[in-house]
């Protein structure tokens, strides 16, 4: 049986904080859309298990370039945790993530898996190149068709649905590189928004989080109108809030308005 310290570390290797809140978007999304508490369960488990490979992929794929900018917070590369051992932990997420995702249906299983491939895939390089944003883009995008499809005999859903969640991917990739940008550049990770700088990449997050509070607000017919014209009235203050302010506001104001556009999303559906 694992060491509790071990498993402790393995978690902290799977990006625990973006794993659990895509997973619980996906949940709030699957109760939003009506599905039965088995099926709710199914797409939390699948969702978990895909978003614990992709952890584990990173930190085994990033644990050199995280020795060498000295990084404490990563257990791969402070040696807490082996690579064998993350390995094998991957190796189970990948397999759980297969069945239960197949087990959600066909359509969607592959889905699914398509978004997890994207994550792999990000992981595997594609975060060095000007197409970073692409995985975070399909990513977003297909998680609410997938949920969508888990409900037996549901169609897509409308268009706007995965447009506003590729937006919101975008924004949230953008938000998540700008606190790593310089250490990135000195193990040689150069992504989009490593390639346009901190204030265009600032700039453009801002621009696609609040272009994806926008595509919602004009899609939905389930939000009530002052709802809808509260929520764009604080997109709009945290956007400003975002583009004026210095320090660590501005990072802060970004992830506020990805906070309102998954509520937004969430209560839409």
């Amino acid at each position: 049986m694992p060491r509790p310290h071990l498993l402790e570390a393995l978690l902290r290797a799977a990006h625990p904080g973006p794993s659990v809140a895509v997973t619980l978007l996906s949940a709030a999304l699957a109760a939003s859309l009506g599905l039965s508490p088995g099926r709710i369960a199914l797409v939390t488990a699948a969702v978990l298990a895909g978003q614990l490979s992709i952890g584990w992929c990173n930190d085994l794929v990033d644990a050199d370039r995280d020795r060498t900018v000295g990084r404490t917070d990563k257990p791969v590369a402070t040696g807490e945790v082996t690579r064998r051992q993350v390995r094998a932990a991957c190796g189970i997420a990948v397999v759980a993530t297969v069945g239960l995702s197949l087990a959600c249906g066909p359509g969607a299983g592959l889905v699914h898996l398509g978004c997890v491939a994207a994550g792999w895939a990000y992981d595997l390089g594609v975060k060095a190149t000007v197409w970073s944003w692409v995985p975070y883009a399909v990513a977003f995008g297909g998680l609410p068709v997938f949920v969508a499809l888990c409900e037996p005999g549901a169609g897509l859903p409308p268009a706007w649905v995965p447009a506003a969640g590729a937006m919101l991917g975008v924004g949230a990739h953008l938000v998540n590189v700008l606190p790593d940008l310089a250490d990135d550049e000195a193990t040689g990770v150069r992504g989009v928004g490593h390639r346009m700088g901190e204030r265009p990449s600032q700039v453009l997050a801002v621009v696609a989080l609040t272009g994806a509070s926008v595509v919602i607000a004009v899609g939905t017919t389930a939000l009530p109108t002052p709802v809808l014209v509260a929520a764009l009235l604080l997109v709009a203050a945290l956007a400003a809030l975002a583009l004026v302010a210095r320090g660590r506001l501005p990072f802060r104001a970004a992830i506020g308005i990805a906070a309102v556009d998954v509520l937004m999303l969430v209560v839409a559906g």
